[in-house]
């Protein structure tokens, strides 16, 4: 048997910004076997060793322009994949912070914009049977760029076939509405044009999200030129629908303890209290992520801790689903205004808006930025949809997941986010809360990842280059793509 193999590895991001794992985005449930993985931060690489510690992964943290390609020369690869840094190339973050700031177009100078191409000394020196590579949809439109359409020509010129996709992980059974291009690259010499996985899933994507609607022109969401950009994935017969955030989360225990003692808690909150169900799992989403193959004799999960807020557990609690910053703030004003009058009453006087007491009270109620500026900052997610796209961000604020049960009042937990992403439950992640959601609003989710993997396995069976043992065998696999909630 030929078992297919990967080179699992993450592009150097610079010091500062977010660092995390992308999850080794469940190729091996595909039956492809993970050799090693590059990773340049400490946390991360420690979270990928925990996980993954069955393959020979690195002994410490190392940075992906340094690593020796020569090294590699001598084992059994057939796929390489990973991503470059996406901070460059994400709107979110550069596009308010940078500009308000004056500094509208400072981001196409980041260094890491090239970053690409040491990846490309990989697939270059080992020349390998395919190579799959992953970012934000935004590669295809910076600065007047089309960034993907050059990497892909860079793949072609190398002696590939290559073609992009912008493809949904609400699509594939993610209860989440994220946008990532894949480029993926199969050896020339196999004359096989690469395959997208079919969608499993039926999602109504809202408006902004680049697949959901094309220009009127017909015009496709990757400025020009796009020789290599697809839209060829299918669907498969009767797809389901899209999995809900309710869905994902219901079968969780409800965390109401932050509502009973009000002052905020300073610190790192460390994963140290594992969970017990409040419920048996309800559909096969939640029975998929308690039961993972491979995964199901791990103990309870012990992230799911949440950031202390007590300012605006009232603004959460009072907030409808859809709702954003600019509701948040009115209800902030509201309750700011009614607090403003008891005071001045008590007082026997009005309080001056430039003095010490209602400053103080102000900021007691009310939320310090400009909804005008910064409109999507807050959101509450709807039970009945799949969550809106968790970024990296989340290890700042999780403001842009509320929990839709008000009666919690709260953002989501590591552990929501986690499921929201498509974490089993028996993943593991290294570090304190800011870790676990950067490495989460970093990653790939894996269900998407396996969609990704399994069309690839078929495309490479069909080319010869992998014998699956299981199909020759009479055994089925371990894992199914398609997730259909009862």
């Amino acid at each position: 048997m030929n078992t297919a193999r990967v080179v699992y590895r993450l592009m150097h991001r610079h010091a500062r910004c977010p660092v995390s794992t992308k999850s080794r985005p469940r190729f091996d449930a595909a039956g492809f076997e993970i050799v090693d993985g590059i990773e340049s931060a400490a946390v991360p690489h420690a979270t990928y060793a925990a996980n993954f510690h069955g393959s020979s992964v690195s002994q410490a943290p190392r940075d992906i322009r340094q690593v020796d390609v020569c090294e590699y020369e001598g084992s059994h690869l057939d796929v390489i994949i990973g991503g470059p840094p996406c901070q460059p190339f994400a709107r979110i973050g550069r596009a308010k912070l940078r500009e308000i700031a004056g500094k509208r177009h400072a981001h196409l100078g980041d260094p890491r914009v090239s970053y690409y191409t040491h990846f490309f000394r990989f697939v270059e020196s080992l020349r390998r049977a395919a190579f799959v590579m992953e970012n934000v949809r935004d590669i295809a439109r910076f600065g007047g760029r089309n960034i993907a359409e050059e990497i892909a020509a860079t793949g072609t010129a190398l002696g590939y076939e290559v073609r992009y996709a912008i493809l949904n992980a609400a699509w594939f059974g993610v209860p989440q509405m994220r946008e990532r291009l894949f480029i993926i690259g199969v050896d020339g010499d196999l004359q096989q044009t690469p395959q997208f996985p079919k969608l499993t899933h039926s999602v109504d994507l809202p408006v902004g999200y680049a697949t959901s609607r094309h220009g009127r022109d017909g015009s496709v969401p990757v400025l020009e030129p796009h020789d290599y950009y697809t839209e060829d994935y299918g669907v498969v017969l009767n797809p389901a629908s899209a999995i809900t955030v309710e869905q994902s989360l219901s079968d969780l225990p409800a965390i109401t303890e932050h509502l009973r003692h009000m002052k905020s808690r300073a610190g790192a909150r460390r994963f140290l209290t594992e969970i017990a169900y409040s419920r048996p799992p309800r559909n096969g989403y939640q029975r998929l992520m308690r039961s993972w193959p491979g995964l199901e004799k791990a103990p309870p999960p012990a992230d799911h801790v949440i950031r202390y807020t007590p300012r605006d557990y009232t603004i959460f609690r009072n907030m409808k689903p859809g709702d954003q910053y600019p509701e948040a703030h009115r209800i902030a004003e509201r309750r700011f205004a009614r607090r403003l009058a008891d005071a001045e009453r008590r007082c026997g006087k009005r309080l001056r808006s430039h003095g010490k007491r209602f400053q103080e009270l102000r900021q007691l109620c009310v939320p310090p930025y400009d909804p005008s500026k910064f409109p999507n900052k807050w959101r509450k997610m709807e039970a009945d949809a799949p969550a809106r796209t968790m970024t990296a961000h989340l290890g700042k604020d999780t403001y842009s997941h509320i929990h839709y049960d008000s009666d919690q009042a709260r953002t989501i937990s590591v552990r929501e986010a986690a499921r929201l992403q498509s974490f089993p439950d028996g993943f593991r992640f290294c570090g304190a809360m800011n870790d676990g959601f950067k490495q989460i609003g970093n990653s790939v989710p894996p269900l998407m990842g396996y969609a990704i993997a399994s069309a690839l396995r078929t495309q490479l069976n069909a080319a010869g280059v992998i014998m699956d043992k299981r199909r020759r065998s009479g055994r089925k696999d371990s894992l199914r793509l398609f997730v259909r909630v009862a």
